[in-house]
């Protein structure tokens, strides 16, 4: 039986509808990846540049944006059974050169930046309260990795009562595989996933603030 047809036919898939007051969730764009002498790198330029052009059409039509980062102690003592679980935490040990942002996909001044050690952007931060604060109803979210961080972080966005909508090709991870999975389970159990095309033109549907 076709994949799409049995888990439709189950009853999941169903959509969520896109809100009024949207942000786009950066998660995790950093030099790590990019990097080629980095353990994390993963070859996905592309996913940066179409990650970049989500954060351009959002801030056209003056959407914030939140990056997150991800910072641990010398040593990793703040990174726990996931610090000793993925040994290539390491690269994101403070003030090492991978944790820092692409110039892509640099923070600007009165961008929210969320620091985590974790896998989502929500376990243990500030990110659910200040999106609240916000009166932020969905979030467009990309970045890196799309089976690590960004399934985690789509997964809690919706836990939070947050609309979350995954950017594909705004997202990427080391290998096809991985990327082309998290991506169904996502569609099927979590968020909508749309392309950056759709992504932006939800962003450009939306009102002009007078």
């Amino acid at each position: 039986m076709n994949l799409e047809h049995d888990y439709e036919k189950a009853g999941f898939g169903g959509s969520l509808p896109f809100g009024r007051r949207p942000a786009v969730l950066v998660v995790d764009m950093v030099r790590a990846y990019l990097e080629k002498d980095s353990p994390l790198y993963a070859g996905v330029e592309d996913a940066v540049a179409a990650g970049a052009a989500l954060v351009a059409a959002a801030r056209e039509r003056e959407v914030p944006v939140v990056f997150t980062k991800v910072e641990y102690l010398p040593g990793g003592a703040d990174g726990g059974l996931f610090y000793r679980k993925v040994p290539a935490l390491a690269a994101f040990q403070r003030g090492g050169p991978y944790g820092e942002f692409v110039p892509e996909l640099t923070p600007r001044d009165g961008d929210v930046v969320v620091v985590k050690q974790y896998a989502s952007a929500f376990f243990g931060t500030s990110l659910a309260a200040t999106l609240t604060a916000m009166s932020v109803d969905t979030l467009l979210i990309c970045g890196l990795s799309t089976s690590g961080c960004v399934r985690a972080t789509g997964v809690d966005a919706l836990q939070h009562g947050f609309i979350p909508y995954v950017v594909a090709d705004a997202c990427g991870d080391r290998d096809p595989r991985p990327h082309e999975a998290a991506l169904f389970d996502l569609r099927h159990k979590y968020t909508e996933v749309v392309s950056l095309a759709e992504a932006a033109d939800l962003l450009a549907r939306l009102p002009r603030t007078p």
